[in-house]
């Protein structure tokens, strides 16, 4: 059988006919074949008064974050700090900070020293700009604390809704769970548009303007630390930390799914994550996992080290450790 160069289908076109459609991508070809803005415009009323507060075509239209040129970026973080002071009273400072070259953070935790007060929860939410709708509600924290029965590590069987000014219970340890900055992650592999993704320094993040909502994500985290906006944010004026970063902390729209990013806003400024700074007990370590001086590394070889759902292999980069 002869070859026939004009029968074969570039990579080009493959990769064109295999594209993920998203909203934008659908939109993008309505606008293409419609005559005039304003008849485009018309068609997609309903798309664009959404509960969560109108948007504009620009925004559905907008690129992936990894497409974006610094100009592009610039123009969309300027658009959000007006609009999150139109919306909240606060106009935000919005960076966008690049992983930091020959950095792999990682994170561990120390069972024997936790106490399960979830001042850490408490601080994440404040940290990160999390919906609540007074400073007692953690529901959208990244951070569960769950309380077990010493000599026990059965999840199924822990409490998440103790009472945490009756801690520390003697016949009792604490877990705090979050997200594991996995290096097989899960959540990444399932998302249908590739709104979720994991950075060079080991942080997973989300576009949170690319995200559809789908839910996938959550479903396939076997530590349960993502968290959907099923309503608009509630986070009152005085409660908006205005340190914000895009892939991280800014006050995410209803109807996405976020997550713990350690604090890049932070980690990736030389700073400690929220959380492990209001930890009473020093139970917390984070650090660089490509240093071998750092202390999380100290730990990794000198602790006796549990990870968490092991089996599962997702291999995270958060650690459980004891004193003894």
């Amino acid at each position: 059988m002869s070859h026939d160069p004009q029968n074969e289908v570039s990579p080009k076109t493959i990769e064109q006919v295999y594209r993920p459609m998203t909203r934008r991508t659908f939109l993008k070809g309505a606008a293409a074949s419609m005559v005039g803005v304003a008849g485009l415009m018309a068609a997609l009323k309903p798309l664009l008064e959404l509960d969560s507060g109108a948007i504009t075509l620009d925004e559905l239209l907008q690129k992936h974050y990894r497409q974006l040129t610094p100009e592009d970026l610039r123009r969309i973080m300027d658009n959000l700090a007006a609009k999150a002071e139109k919306e909240h009273g606060v106009r935000p400072t919005l960076r966008d900070l690049k992983p930091l070259d020959g950095v792999e953070f990682g994170y561990a935790l120390n069972l024997t020293r936790c106490i399960g007060c979830r001042k850490c929860a408490h601080a994440c939410l404040a940290e990160n700009n999390q919906s609540r709708a007074n400073p007692d509600d953690i529901e959208m924290s990244y951070i569960r604390v769950l309380e077990l029965d010493k000599g026990a590590i059965n999840l199924e069987t822990s409490n998440v809704y103790y009472n945490p000014e009756t801690v520390p219970q003697p016949d009792k340890y604490y877990m705090p769970v979050q997200c594991h900055q996995c290096r097989q992650a899960p959540c990444t592999k399932v998302c249908p548009v590739q709104a979720t993704w994991q950075e060079k320094d080991g942080i997973v993040v989300v576009d949170y303007n690319w995200c559809i909502g789908c839910r996938y994500c959550m479903a396939a985290c076997p530590y349960d630390a993502r968290r959907f906006n099923y309503q608009k944010p509630t986070i009152a004026k005085e409660q908006i930390n205005p340190n914000q970063t895009y892939l991280s902390n800014r006050i995410r729209p209803k109807g996405v799914v976020e997550k713990c990013t350690f604090c890049l806003h932070r980690t990736r400024d030389g700073k400690y994550p929220a959380c492990l700074e209001v930890c009473p007990t020093g139970a917390r370590v984070f650090g660089n996992l490509l240093d071998p001086d750092s202390e999380i590394n100290y730990i990794l070889k000198n602790k006796r080290v549990y990870i968490l759902k092991e089996d599962v292999g997702t291999q995270p980069r958060f650690y459980y450790f004891f004193d003894k």
